[in-house]
């Protein structure tokens, strides 16, 4: 065992009876008390002679997984050696989705490290917010994404070390961006590394979601998460081969993204196909050119696929997954019609890792979520945590070998009850077992699959000199599902509506992530609001809808 060892992910862990149920009752979910998850996912693929297989696809090229596997031993090297990252470090990531992307991923895992992944859209406001409650000193950060990352170590008191790669290029040990850039670190490296013997139940990421509250919450998982999200959903409804090529549009700092594209075909020693750019065209592209056999990506993807199918190939395909929201039976319907195809639709949470309720096949119910995942439990409830009867709307609450533990956050327990996952979703189970989807319990906003904390954009669009106050709702749409819809209330009478509209969108993206600005800005003179001052949003809801 390492002489220094950091425990802040231990230490900040809610206490033990806040925890989930955990359920370990099936086989394959049996885990041994040491396990590293990279060295099992990788590792182990090479030593059973699958070291030539591809494992990671892009348009740099293709790594097979010997050659992923030197690449991550010498950036593990870098991390311990060089830049003194001991256990229970975490690292931030900051990178598109690829190659160079995985391999820092992999190389934090082995080396006993805890990965806290972000989006590339995220903003130095979002990032200095996920470093600070991480307590993140160190980051790995794609050359081209640089800016945002130096404005938050200006930002930030904690994080102090940022080493860039180039994530274009496929880990070239090449210096010629300068010799503190992690390639050129790399080069003076062993390609050899001992995983750290880790503990099955010991901390390797924190996944951050928004939350209701815009504030950043941080969900931990454990070595042995990572593979039972691969011992379940993919071993059981999607069916995963070894000789299947994933492809789809979520960013790896999703965990949606990070089981379908990398976790899951690894597991069975597939390959994935990383795409830095995964809109419906590019993926369409991708499939064709590298003959992919399983998508993953939002239903407002498969609604975009279904215009441009009559040039395209996808001849290869053959299992779409969809889930971060609803997937309308329309769009269900129309896919099948055109491909023959039916969509599998699961629902996941950051805070159970990756899909729990699901059904592929002849299963499948067009408009049904589906059944519990194998491995996983699930009922509706009502406000007293009593199971409502069959037909009756209620919250959903689930239980298996995965579950929400926040890091430092009273909202645990919002999240678990009872040894209970709450998810936040409003479903219904039919006589027959199925669960139907009804809406989300909180003010969450689902836009084209990325979760959109109302509150989060009220206080971006507060920072404008000319917004005296505002409320944001979610508007329905049939190309997003929803968009953020905001209201308005200006410091000065508005002559040119469109003209504000504008410079209000573009500075929210200046602000936070892109893809949360209002698409839609309604200028008004107040907000409704109760006796006690809170903002009545049912009535601006009622508003957006009309």
């Amino acid at each position: 065992m390492p002489a220094a060892i950091d425990t802040f992910a231990r230490d900040n862990l809610p206490p033990r009876e806040q925890w989930p149920d955990l359920l370990f009752d099936r086989p394959e979910l049996r885990y041994p008390a040491r396990l590293n998850c990279a060295a099992e996912l990788l590792d182990r693929a090479v030593e059973d002679g699958d070291g030539d297989r591809p494992c990671l696809i892009s348009p740099a090229g293709t790594w097979s997984y010997a050659e992923l596997q030197v690449v991550v031993n010498r950036i593990a090297r870098v991390l311990v050696e060089d830049l003194g990252m001991i256990p229970g470090n975490r690292v931030l990531l900051r990178a598109a989705n690829n190659p160079m992307m995985v391999a820092c991923y992999f190389a934090v895992l082995k080396a006993g490290g805890i990965v806290v992944a972000t989006m590339p859209l995220l903003r130095a406001r979002e990032l200095t917010a996920i470093a600070d409650k991480a307590e993140i000193r160190l980051a790995l950060c794609d050359a081209r994404l640089m800016e945002e990352m130096a404005a938050t170590a200006e930002r930030s008191p904690v994080l102090d070390t940022i080493v860039a790669f180039r994530g274009d290029r496929l880990g070239d040990a090449v210096a010629a961006e300068g010799p503190d850039t992690l390639e050129a670190r790399m080069a003076t490296k062993p390609a050899v590394f001992e995983a750290y013997d880790s503990a099955a139940d010991e901390t390797c990421l924190i996944a951050f979601t928004s939350g209701t509250t815009g504030k950043p919450k941080g969900t931990m998982h454990f070595h042995r998460d990572m593979l039972a999200i691969c011992d379940c959903f993919p071993r059981h409804v999607l069916k995963a081969e070894r000789d299947d090529v994933f492809c789809g549009s979520p960013p790896l700092a999703f965990t949606f993204g990070l089981g379908g594209l990398v976790l899951f075909p690894m597991r069975v020693r597939a390959a994935g196909l990383l795409l830095e750019r995964a809109g419906p065209q590019e993926l369409l592209d991708g499939i064709a050119r590298h003959r992919a056999t399983v998508c993953f990506t939002a239903p407002t993807a498969y609604r975009a696929m279904l215009d441009r199918l009559e040039d395209a190939d996808i001849a290869s395909l053959k299992r779409c997954v969809s889930a971060g929201e609803t997937l309308p039976k329309p769009t269900w319907e129309a896919f099948h019609a055109a491909t023959g195809i039916g969509i599998i639709d699961g629902i996941g949470a950051t805070e159970l890792l990756h899909i729990f309720i699901s059904a592929s096949g002849g299963a499948i119910r067009p408009g049904a979520t589906g059944k519990p995942v194998p491995g996983y439990e699930a009922k509706v409830v009502d406000a007293d945590f009593d199971e409502v009867p069959r037909g009756a709307v209620g919250k959903l609450a689930v239980r298996g070998p995965t579950g929400c533990r926040y890091l430092a956050d009273p909202r645990q327990t919002d999240y678990v009850r009872q040894g209970w996952n709450l998810t936040g979703d409003a479903y219904v189970e039919d006589e027959d077992g199925y669960f139907h989807y009804q809406a989300r319990t909180d003010d969450m906003i689902v836009s084209s699959g990325y979760n959109i904390a109302g509150p989060e954009v009220e206080t971006a669009l507060l920072a404008h000199p000319l917004v005296k106050e505002c409320a944001v709702v979610g508007s329905p749409d049939p190309e997003r599902g929803a968009v953020v819809h905001a209201f308005v209330v200006p410091r000065e009478p508005v002559t040119d509506q469109a003209a504000l509209t504008k410079a209000l969108q573009d500075f929210v993206k200046q602000e936070i992530a892109p893809f949360k600005y209002p698409r839609r800005i309604s200028f008004v003179e107040t907000l409704p609001r109760t006796e006690t001052g809170k903002v009545q949003r049912f009535r601006l809801k009622q508003a957006a809808d009309a």
